[in-house]
């Protein structure tokens, strides 16, 4: 029998050839991944790194095809997917000492952020505990301690007797 599942609805948007190191910018992303996009963006304003402000872009365009192109409140999106690949690197050249050269490394990268829709949360009641029982002791032995000696008086511990005896020493 086959069950028919419904799609995970994802809206994606890219940004190529960003001017930063994907190690960089990969940073940024690991704090927003899974997070809701209210608490996405609050998280990247509050960034020092400058790939937050790239990223923050991305995201607020993948919120914007959500919400034009398929109907989705911005509010209530996840942040399913943030990736950031490897781009071109732009090869310079800069001179050094004795006519030499060395060679400047800029490099770009590609970033990618995917929206969903949150997934709903049913919450099942909880049954409420049943009363607990407390747990079976051994009955205590008070009858022991009451015992009284032939001329009525309480037994004493050795504790006590110890301690009169140190009192009537002094």
């Amino acid at each position: 029998m086959a069950v028919a599942t419904p799609e995970k609805q994802e809206v994606r948007a890219e940004a190529k050839w960003v001017r930063i190191s994907a190690r960089k910018a990969r940073l940024v992303t690991e704090h927003i991944r899974g997070r809701s996009v209210p608490e996405a963006r609050t998280v990247l304003a509050f960034t020092p790194r400058a790939a937050a402000r790239e990223i923050e872009k991305v995201l607020h365009s993948a919120v914007s095809n959500a919400e034009a192109n398929h109907g989705l409140v911005g509010d209530d999106l996840v942040v399913s997917a943030a990736y950031v690949d490897e781009g071109p690197t732009i090869k310079r050249w800069r001179a050094r000492a004795r006519g030499r050269v060395a060679r400047i490394r800029k490099r770009t990268c590609h970033i990618t952020v995917k929206v969903s829709p949150s997934p709903v949360v049913q919450v099942a009641p909880t049954p409420e505990p049943a009363a607990e029982e407390k747990p079976k002791r051994a009955p205590r032995k008070r009858a022991a301690a009451r015992k009284t000696t032939s001329a009525g008086a309480k037994k004493t511990s050795a504790k006590q007797t110890t301690a009169r005896k140190r009192a009537g020493a002094k």
